[in-house]
């Protein structure tokens, strides 16, 4: 989960969040309107962001790292990863590009994939599954909403040491392989550096 980015120039800025701690976001970022919902719940999602707008920029951002090995895999975590890292993104792209259309104006769409979309990573089979699907809902948003002069574009960055980035590449043995792979020789970590 990141910060929200403050609102400059007269933008408003909307941070949809699940956390608990969703009021010393709001002291932190003052001018940010903050939504909190279970974007795994269709109908809550809807009734949430049926008031928020006019949006011109969207950034699906969220996502769950359940790491498992391919043969333990479960049902409820193979569930989750996909209603949170792409049922999400679908939904939520939907209600702002429908509002967009019906403005007629301009806009974009950012979803932030992975790497993980384009490389097979140990006990990462249903992460690296949602990120492919959402890579290629991304193709399919772009062909279908660019008629619309509504633009879709995905960023795949590498690792990033949130919390859910620790989960995963804490061990020294297992971020070293990764990392020399990186030209910068590091994760991405919060923020510009």
């Amino acid at each position: 989960m990141n910060l929200p980015v403050p609102a400059t120039g007269g933008a408003r800025v909307f941070h949809i969040l699940y956390v608990d701690n969703v009021h010393m976001h709001c002291r932190e970022c003052p001018g940010v309107e903050t939504i909190c919902v279970d974007l795994a719940d269709w109908s809550a999602t809807e009734a949430a962001l049926s008031s928020v707008g006019p949006v011109d920029l969207l950034v699906n951002n969220a996502a769950v790292a359940k790491l498992q090995p391919f043969l333990e895999v479960t049902e409820e975590v193979f569930d989750q990863s996909f209603a949170v890292n792409v049922k999400s993104a679908l939904l939520v792209s939907q209600i702002v590009a429908r509002q967009m259309i019906a403005r007629e104006v301009p806009g974009a769409i950012v979803n932030v994939s992975s790497q993980a979309s384009q490389r097979a990573l140990q006990d990462h089979s249903v992460y690296c599954a949602t990120k492919g699907a959402l890579d290629t809902l991304t193709k399919v948003m772009a062909l279908e909403l660019g008629p619309n002069k509504i633009r879709v574009n995905a960023v795949n960055p590498t690792v990033v040491m949130t919390n859910m980035g620790r989960i995963g590449w804490s061990d020294p043995e297992k971020a070293g392989r990764m990392l020399n792979r990186i030209p910068l020789g590091r994760f991405a970590g919060r923020g510009c550096g």
